[in-house]
């Protein structure tokens, strides 16, 4: 068995090629952005969406971490435990969020998750003591301006279903999936060289997670199997890209790239939900949502895109 190798604490640092982890975050964030309107062009139930994205995923990883383990050994206690920790957080990101897509439509469900990048600071002051940055407490009453009129608060798109509650579940996902980024981040950062055995692992955890609660429960529409061969087709492509592959990539990118670019970056996500929602799903936001996606997204870069200043010469 290969030896493990030590665990990587502090900061992650950018990698000797990063044009590499900036081209896989670009692609995985595109990825998970799609997987939205996807979502709602199968017409599954929240609770079925949600299940099968991750269930489905299993079956790309099961080899894949048989491969990793048997490469690099078998992955740190603690890997597993903050991954499974993340994979909670992540079953409850996804119940909230399909049901949010099909109640207000995926391009603002997208832009309301968005949320994420402001609460997780807030999470590392709370639990780790790192201080936030004043900018964000400047910044913070612009995004709740922003997302109260993405979510309809001044009018709402007349094809949504239930605007109230989409926005609602819109933001407490973004919370919880804050919390999974929160847990997975320094998982990866125990072993670099292992790439899916953390993304696995919340996977399989929120899998379990959502078939108890939407299965059993009968929460978010239940699960339902009985769907058409396109309903099939297009949530396994979300499996597939917005789960499994979208997830190593944007991990990949997460731990070797500042923090700064990489928040940039994920602004795409929203972005990318909203105009492919206009084309695949002709969602047509009202012109106050239109104000607060834009309000939103420019209070999220405010809050999380530094500018890198310029290494003095001879330093």
């Amino acid at each position: 068995m290969t030896a493990r190798a030590r665990p990587l604490t502090g900061t992650p640092s950018p990698a000797p090629e990063p044009s590499y982890a900036m081209a896989a975050l670009i692609l995985g964030c595109l990825f998970v952005g799609s997987s939205s309107a996807l979502i709602k062009l199968s017409g599954a139930t929240a609770g079925t969406a949600a299940f099968l994205r991750c269930a489905l995923a299993l079956v790309v990883f099961a080899p894949l971490l048989a491969v990793e383990w048997r490469r690099f050994g078998l992955p740190p206690r603690r890997m597993l435990v903050l991954s499974a920790g993340g994979g909670v957080f992540l079953g409850a990101d996804y119940l909230m969020w399909t049901q949010s897509i099909v109640d207000i439509g995926a391009g603002i469900a997208t832009v309301l998750i968005g949320v994420q990048v402001v609460v997780f600071p807030f999470l590392a002051w709370l639990f780790q003591k790192e201080p936030v940055p004043t900018r964000f407490l400047v910044v913070l009453p612009l995004m709740f301006v922003g997302l109260a009129l993405t979510g309809g608060v001044v009018d709402a798109d007349a094809a949504a279903s239930n605007p109230v509650r989409g926005a609602l579940l819109g933001v407490a996902a973004g919370v919880c999936y804050a919390a999974f980024l929160f847990l997975n981040r320094p998982a990866s950062a125990l072993d670099r060289r292992m790439l899916f055995t953390p993304v696995g692992t919340t996977t399989c955890v929120a899998a379990l997670g959502i078939g108890a609660v939407a299965g059993l429960g009968d929460v978010a529409g239940g699960i339902d199997l009985a769907l058409s061969a396109r309903a099939w087709v297009l949530l396994t492509m979300v499996a597939v890209l917005g789960q499994a592959v979208s997830f190593v990539l944007i991990g990949y990118g997460l731990v070797r790239l500042p923090a700064g670019r990489a928040a940039a970056v994920m602004l795409l996500q929203p972005l990318g939900a909203v105009a492919l929602g206009m084309v695949a799903l002709h969602e047509r936001p009202t012109p106050a949502q239109w104000a607060g996606i834009v309000i939103t997204v420019v209070a999220v870069a405010l809050a999380t895109v530094t500018r890198r200043r310029p290494r003095r010469r001879g330093r």
